[in-house]
């Protein structure tokens, strides 16, 4: 697919999680919960990205946190499952497949389908080429509208129903309505015996830390300034329904606490993750 200036443009809300991912890194003391500084490379920022209002320190601590675990949380996921499909939707600057990819693509045939619009997608792959990391066989890049049929392109790409996989859905539920998140669990809910749908919501603010709110609610404010307004809240009750319903077998609420014993104990730095943003694991 050919790259234009005019349609082939990094999306803002993938860059920023990419930054934090890399501030992980550069501000948090070890040990890190991943590590992750290919997302900087691909965005590419100028030299005084981390003087950003978004990239302060202080009060992106929990932010960034709740990013690397959700990420940290999927990528075990993928590991323990032993599955050799795994589709990202949404992909944005995810970079598992650059850093983990290869190495499980040659020890299972893990085939890495990242589901994204044809415009940051483009541009992903760009710089993609531009570092030196190619786009490998193994990985299939799927541009798509999310409004049209994108379960069909992504079957076209070589993605195969009839054989398990872990589809994950990181920072997306918010920007989908209630109908559009149950068709996507619908969809999943159909694959093959031993799949597993892994995603994170949001909580409605009234559910967040009270010092949390104020940065949820820009946040909320921002995405709306933005014209990509979040449409949907869950409370883990709500989603635990929605995934039932939709026709999964099973399905598990992984509350910040779980998190936080998983990759944060021990640490007395603050640097921990929000209640705001938690996970839901569903299975076939």
């Amino acid at each position: 697919m050919g790259v234009t200036e005019d349609v082939a443009e990094a999306d803002h809300t993938a860059v920023r999680v990419a930054l934090w991912r890399a501030l992980h890194v550069r501000a948090d003391p070890p040990p890190h919960v991943l590590e992750d500084e290919i997302g900087l490379r691909l965005a590419g920022p100028d030299d005084g990205w981390r003087e950003r209002p978004d990239m302060d320190v202080d009060a992106t601590r929990r932010t960034r946190a709740s990013i690397v675990a959700r990420t940290r949380y999927v990528e075990d996921l993928v590991l323990e499952r032993g599955v050799d499909q795994y589709v990202v939707l949404g992909a944005g600057l995810d970079t598992f497949a650059q850093r983990r990819g290869p190495e499980i693509a040659a020890e299972r045939g893990l085939r890495v389908f990242e589901v994204d619009q044809p415009g940051p997608q483009a541009w992903k792959r760009q710089r993609l080429e531009e570092l030196g990391f190619g786009v490998p066989e193994w990985l299939r890049l799927v541009p798509v509208d999310f409004e049209g049929d994108w379960w069909g392109r992504l079957t076209e790409a070589g993605f195969d129903p009839g054989r398990p996989a872990v589809v994950a859905s990181t920072g997306v539920t918010m920007y989908l309505t209630r109908e559009a998140n149950a068709a996507t669990f619908r969809l999943v809910a159909g694959l093959a015996p031993g799949s597993v749908l892994v995603t994170t919501f949001l909580r409605p603010p009234a559910d967040v830390e009270p010092e949390q709110r104020p940065q949820l609610e820009m946040a909320v404010a921002g995405a709306r300034a933005a014209g990509t307004p979040f449409l949907s809240f869950f409370r883990p009750a709500e989603i635990l329904t929605l995934a039932r319903a939709s026709g999964f077998r099973e399905a598990r609420h992984v509350p910040v606490e779980e998190l936080d014993r998983r990759y944060f104990e021990g640490r007395t730095d603050g640097v921990r993750p929000s209640r705001g943003e938690e996970l839901l694991v569903a299975g076939t």
